[in-house]
């Protein structure tokens, strides 16, 4: 049977990848249009036209490179690791949500358990980095018990 961590890591590679595949099929098609533009079109209509598909390139190319650290963050969690304390790559376990330490990445509902995926930098993993099981710590005025980490 396969761990709940291990199908939380397969789902966030599987969500990067399409992700990555996306916006490199945007860049594609821009830099395609760009092009076919450029071949029948003169004027201030026409590079206004230019810069702004050009401006859209530079975004989708930062969105690209953001997801490309993700993933690379992702790709270096071994999964069969157990943590004895929070840090990178630990499935924490609390009496309120369930997070996943790896990188900020989109909630997401796994075998009816709701998983936050969250970065050791973001406040709260600073508040629940190096903590162990039976640990407590706060955040925004709740606080939270460790019941298990992974």
């Amino acid at each position: 049977m396969t761990s709940l961590k291990s199908k939380i890591y397969t789902h966030y590679q599987e969500l990067l990848e399409d992700k990555v595949q996306t916006l490199r099929k945007q860049i594609s098609d821009l830099a395609e249009d760009a092009q076919n533009d450029a071949k029948g079109s003169a004027g201030d209509k026409h590079e206004t036209a230019l810069s702004m598909m050009h401006l859209e390139q530079e975004k989708l190319n930062q969105k690209l490179k953001e997801t490309l650290v993700q993933k690379s963050i992702l790709e270096s969690i071994d999964i069969l690791k157990v943590n004895k304390l929070v840090g990178i790559g630990s499935l924490v376990y609390t009496d309120k949500f369930l997070f996943f330490v790896s990188t900020a990445l989109p909630k997401i509902i796994i075998d009816g358990a709701n998983i936050i995926s969250l970065s050791l930098e973001s406040p709260i993993g600073k508040e629940m980095k190096g903590k162990h099981a039976g640990d407590e710590f706060s955040f925004n005025t709740s606080k939270y018990k460790i019941l298990k980490i992974e």
